[in-house]
């Protein structure tokens, strides 16, 4: 493996590294990040079997890249045409893989075979640091004792196991009063956790993907629950959720600080974890949310609500690029200007700070105001909304278009049903995820209970035969994650208007 460092220097400190972020000017990690981003490509063009074939391809001379205004000339790389077009070793660095000692990840496999992701050391080190910083900023694990419950999936995805090794390594290498348990999505005994250990500990954290923690909020209060009794944090990750959650979640548990006591990650099984919600971040999304020309903007449009988060710029570039995110980082397979699927933005501090000066608002007499000015730290913001393949975010995993095609393709349906459909995710007003997916029926007929049944029945089955992650979460949650299903006139216009390629996905 090529002398890569994982981080910079500074970065084996967090309580110096943390206290710069607060002192040191934003546009440094700026140019930091970019002159890492340029080293790692000269590296991987060097070093990487794969990628030195994936540059003569394209006819691109790495010798052309000087400076970072040279960056944006790179192809990008994705998933599709960069990693599923080569060998798993011709991938990583020198072309080896089996003489490295690696934590694989896996994808759920919707669009059929799933794609594995070794993890390196490195990575681990990389996150844990990250959940330091954020763990003495906001929760402020350096004054209290602290238990983590890792209520993310336990398998062969990267959320339960990736989170459970980084706390690990935070608590031993800090010294700090911080203890983990890993009942994963297992939701009773993660109540059970907080119902037998809570007052052992003066803060409890609980991280979980956002559908999975209402039921667990919503569920221990069935159970005679009181979680105002303890002193909670809670930390989200794998898909984006309103103001209306966050608000749910604070008001159920008796939340003192929102800012301060909730955090969402942005990340991937591609790269890991690679931003995450601060007090800063939470309160730019909530205060501009109210003022809609300040929201519009800040993000282009009002429709949606993305996940707005800050990053370290020497662990990951992030550029936007046509209004989707590339991001070049180092990894188990070390990726440059890696098209992450995923429709954002990226916004630098200071223009953040100059779009609320233009709007009226002083950002940081507005942060003061809120009482997290403590918290602040100077690094750029990325934002992200669902991902921009042909796909649904379903508690906190893929589906996709072709599983339900497959569901639908079944002989009894021939003459009931076209086969068209569109399919999306809608929240209820408590933050509950529903599965809706429109049908489209043959001409002359009608819906029925029977046909409703049936066809209810094939969809689970088939995701429960091709989506692992379906399957384990239908485990635990059964009929909650059944689809809703609604059926619909021949060439109805709302989504079926004939002349035009089919919609499988709304967002």
């Amino acid at each position: 493996m090529p002398n890569f460092p994982w981080a910079p220097s500074n970065f084996h400190d967090p309580i110096a590294l943390h206290d710069s972020l607060q002192s040191e000017p934003e546009e440094t990690r700026l140019q930091q990040g970019a002159l890492r981003a340029l080293n790692l490509f000269k590296t991987a063009a060097s070093d990487i079997p794969a990628y030195r074939k994936y540059l003569k391809e394209h006819e691109f001379d790495p010798e052309s890249v000087r400076d970072i205004g040279d960056f944006i000339s790179i192809p990008p790389t994705s998933k599709t045409d960069y990693l599923r077009k080569h060998k798993r070793a011709d991938l990583c660095w020198d072309g080896k893989m089996n003489d490295h000692g690696w934590t694989i990840s896996t994808t759920s496999g919707s669009t059929g075979e799933p794609f594995y992701f070794p993890r390196t050391s490195d990575q681990d080190k990389q996150y844990a640091l990250t959940a330091e910083l954020y763990l003495r900023n906001q929760f402020k694990i350096h004054e209290r004792s602290t238990l983590y419950i890792v209520a993310f999936p336990m398998g062969a995805w990267i959320g339960g196991l990736f989170t459970y090794e980084a706390i690990k390594r935070v608590a031993e290498r800090g010294k700090y009063a911080l203890s983990v348990i890993t009942p994963g999505i297992n939701k009773l005994e993660v109540i059970k956790a907080v119902q037998n250990l809570g007052k052992d500990f003066e803060q409890i954290i609980i991280g979980s993907y956002a559908p999975f923690l209402k039921d667990i909020i919503d569920d221990g209060i069935r159970m005679g629950l009181n979680w105002r009794d303890y002193n909670l944090g809670f930390i989200f990750s794998a898909e984006a959720f309103g103001e209306t959650l966050r608000d749910y979640v604070a008001a159920k548990t008796g939340l003192s600080n929102i800012y301060t006591q909730t955090l969402n990650h942005y990340g991937t099984v591609d790269l890991g974890t690679m931003a995450h919600e601060t007090p800063l971040s939470i309160f730019i999304r909530r205060f501009a949310g109210d003022r809609p020309a300040l929201y519009e903007a800040i993000f282009g449009q009002l429709e949606r609500v993305p996940t707005l988060s800050q990053y370290l710029p020497e662990l990951f570039y992030f550029e936007e690029v046509g209004g989707n995110l590339f991001c070049t980082a180092a990894s188990g397979y070390p990726l440059v200007r890696y098209d992450l699927k995923d429709h954002g933005g990226v916004i630098t501090l200071s223009k953040m700070k100059g779009t609320f000066l233009e709007h009226g608002y002083d950002l940081l007499a507005e942060a003061r105001s809120a009482g997290i000015e403590e918290t602040i730290w100077n690094l750029p913001f990325v934002y992200v909304y669902e991902r921009s393949d042909l796909s649904v975010s379903f508690f906190a995993f893929q589906i996709y278009p072709e599983t339900i095609k497959k569901a639908l393709a079944a002989v009894d349906f021939a003459e009931l049903l076209t086969g068209k459909f569109t399919m999306a995710v809608e929240y209820e007003g408590d933050g509950a995820q529903q599965l809706l997916i429109h049908l489209e029926l043959k001409p002359t007929i009608q819906e029925s209970p029977d046909l409703h049944e049936k066809v209810t029945q094939a969809i689970v089955a088939k995701l429960l035969s091709e989506n692992s992650e379906y399957r384990r979460t239908h485990e635990e949650y059964a009929e909650k994650v059944y689809p809703a299903l609604s059926f619909w006139p021949y060439e109805d216009p709302k989504y079926f208007k004939p002349g035009g390629k089919q919609k499988w996905t709304m967002k």
